[in-house]
């Protein structure tokens, strides 16, 4: 895709795998390299594309940035929020361009539901429900990087980060985060699953599910629901939903009811698809901030924030929960807080004792 772009040239590719280099060099031509630092040594560049697993996301982009390079790093950027700021402030310093492949924010539905969420066409908002589900891992994984903690996998990082900075692309940041559940299905040191609520201001919650262990769906998708005074939002990557309570606020040409518009009909064209439009939208989006001097959508500081978060969230799971128990009443407790050792139940199990048959 990088080599497709009219406006950039390729000039060298650096990765871990000999296999890869030895394709790439066969059949492109284009010199390949397995140590980063001997290739920023030798060739002379404007830009690097980083893609490596996320744990050698900070230590990469921050010799880039030495070197005076304009930097595009796949997300979820780092696995450190500070190391995310500290990276941020070196890129804004240098005035070099800094964008994060959350590609999530070029998709037409998604900003056709920020900019009518700007207008307030809904009202003020008082819930978000934020899902991503997936096929990724659906049986126990070998020691791919995406299995192991320590180098970025697990859903959270690698898979919730795309709701959580899209939704903060959307409303903003949440101020604080509860009931956290990191839940592991098929894998062993990471999560497949990611539940919890999130605050946004004292009036306005959400909630956040993500499970990457879900083969009822036969690709990634991500689905908002906002719902504000005047009516609701839904939007995924194929459409964007809204319905419009007092027909007084309607803009745009929406009416009264529901709204609908399709991705197809709100897409710009790109000179070259792969999977989606927006795959190719935020490299050329990279390169025209390059050429202009402007921010991008998705910067390091904003992607250190979705970082940030999915730390608080990590932080939050990790905290002791309070469990109710109660007596078996057929035991003669009577039904009381029961905390005894070896008799705790809980307040289901207790339930289900008492609807029992008496013999």
């Amino acid at each position: 895709m990088v080599n497709a772009h009219p406006g950039i040239e390729l000039k060298a590719v650096c990765d871990t795998s000999t296999y890869v280099l030895d394709v790439l060099s066969k059949y492109t031509g284009v010199t390949t390299y397995s140590d980063y630092k001997k290739m920023l040594d030798e060739v002379p560049l404007d830009c690097l594309f980083v893609a490596t697993p996320s744990r050698y996301h900070a230590e990469i982009v921050g010799l880039a940035l030495e070197r005076g390079l304009h930097v595009f790093c796949e997300k979820p950027f780092g696995l450190d929020p500070q190391d995310g700021y500290r990276l941020a402030e070196l890129a804004e310093r240098k005035r070099l361009v800094n964008q994060v492949g959350y590609h999530y924010r070029f998709v037409a539905a998604f900003n056709e539901a920020k900019r009518v969420l700007d207008q307030k066409l809904i009202g003020e908002l008082h819930h978000v429900r934020i899902e991503a589900y997936g096929p990724v891992v659906l049986r126990p994984k070998g020691s791919t990087w995406r299995a192991q903690k320590s180098e970025g996998g697990g859903a959270l990082f690698d898979y919730a980060c795309h709701a959580i900075d899209l939704t903060n692309y959307l409303i903003g940041q949440p101020i604080a985060v509860s009931g956290t559940v990191l839940n592991s299905v098929f894998s062993n040191d990471v999560d497949d699953e990611v539940y919890s609520t999130l605050q946004y201001s004292d009036k306005l919650f959400g909630q956040l599910a993500t499970n990457w262990s879900d083969d009822s769906f036969r690709k990634m998708s991500v689905r908002l629901n906002f719902w504000g005074s005047n009516g609701r939002i839904n939007v995924d990557r194929q459409e964007f939903q809204v319905y419009l309570r007092d027909h007084q606020q309607a803009a745009d040409g929406f009416t009264e009811g529901w709204n609908v518009r399709y991705t197809t009909e709100l897409t710009r064209p790109v000179w070259f698809y792969v999977r989606g439009e927006e795959y190719s939208a935020q490299i050329d989006h990279f390169v025209q901030c390059i050429n202009s001097g402007a921010v991008p959508l998705s910067t390091f500081r904003t992607a250190a924030d979705t970082v940030l978060t999915a730390a608080m969230l990590r932080q939050d799971a990790q905290k002791p929960r309070t469990t109710i128990a109660l007596n078996n009443p057929a035991a003669g407790g009577g039904g009381e807080l029961d905390t005894t050792p070896g008799r705790r139940r809980t307040f289901v199990r207790s339930l289900l004792d008492r609807l029992k048959p008496q013999t």
